[in-house]
């Protein structure tokens, strides 16, 4: 399992991803989960994966092969951020009818999910869920944030917090603290987390970090988070247990 998120708003993108993979109790590795396809100066371009990790780099293998071989059809030859999402869904189609009669016989989920974001020329920022089947849903001012892989755990600081105006420098916290509350609940999601934030109109990615096992600004939000979610629960007034508009009630019954 993994857990990716992408966050779009007036400002730009962010996108973060843990590393994670785990194939049972005794066998934890870590491999990278977002990429960046980006051409400097004409389109800003970047994926993340969750699901099946043989099937999601047999579809980087063959998207970064199509770019080397210059193909007529490949991923910088789109037009727009939701046809890029659309070859990236075709992609996935392709392995998928590959791979599913073996993988099925052996009972091995094959399944995968795919965030394409980014921005192209004469388009605003744009963030798409590429799902299993190839289709694919977009973030909207009202809905900005997206999350494939384990996400019950990173979603409620999100609902709480973030906006389509929100500040972009916010939402990469925010976006990190979601990443930590999941890892702190669950343990197939850890580091190293990457993460990259990309500023609207400069088609270019000039904002981005991995943080390792026991970097110090990890440890250093999830213990100012602990910190004050526990004052803020402190300060949450006692339950009544009997409130006086059904006091009287209670006593008939």
């Amino acid at each position: 399992m993994t857990y990716c998120l992408g966050v779009i708003n007036r400002a730009g993108l962010v996108i973060a991803a843990d590393s994670r993979t785990n194939a049972g109790v005794d066998y934890i590795s870590a491999y990278r989960k977002l990429f960046d396809f980006s051409i400097p100066g004409e389109r800003a371009l970047l994926l993340c994966t969750s699901g099946n990790l043989a099937v999601t780099q047999s579809i980087l293998t063959l998207i970064e092969r199509e770019i080397q071989d210059q193909a007529k059809v490949n991923l910088h030859s789109q037009k727009t951020l939701y046809d890029t999402a659309c070859y990236v869904g075709d992609k996935i189609r392709q392995v998928q009818e590959r791979d599913r009669p073996w993988l099925e016989r052996d009972g091995i989920d094959f399944q995968c999910n795919f965030l394409v974001g980014g921005q192209l020329q004469g388009e605003d920022p744009k963030l798409f869920l590429v799902y299993a089947q190839g289709n694919c849903i977009q973030a909207t001012p009202e809905t900005p944030f997206l999350q494939i892989g384990e996400t019950k755990y990173g979603k409620p600081i999100l609902d709480r917090t973030i906006t389509f105006n929100t500040d972009l420098n916010a939402v990469a916290k925010c976006a990190l603290l979601s990443i930590d509350s999941t890892m702190k609940s669950n343990l197939s999601v850890g580091p190293p987390i990457n993460l990259i934030m990309y500023e609207r109109d400069s088609f270019q990615v000039c904002h981005r970090l991995q943080l390792r096992l026991g970097a110090p600004y990890l440890a250093k939000i999830r213990n100012l988070w602990e910190d004050s979610v526990r004052h803020a629960f402190d300060r949450m007034p006692d339950i009544d247990w009997q409130p006086e508009d059904d006091a009287e009630d209670i006593l008939i019954d």
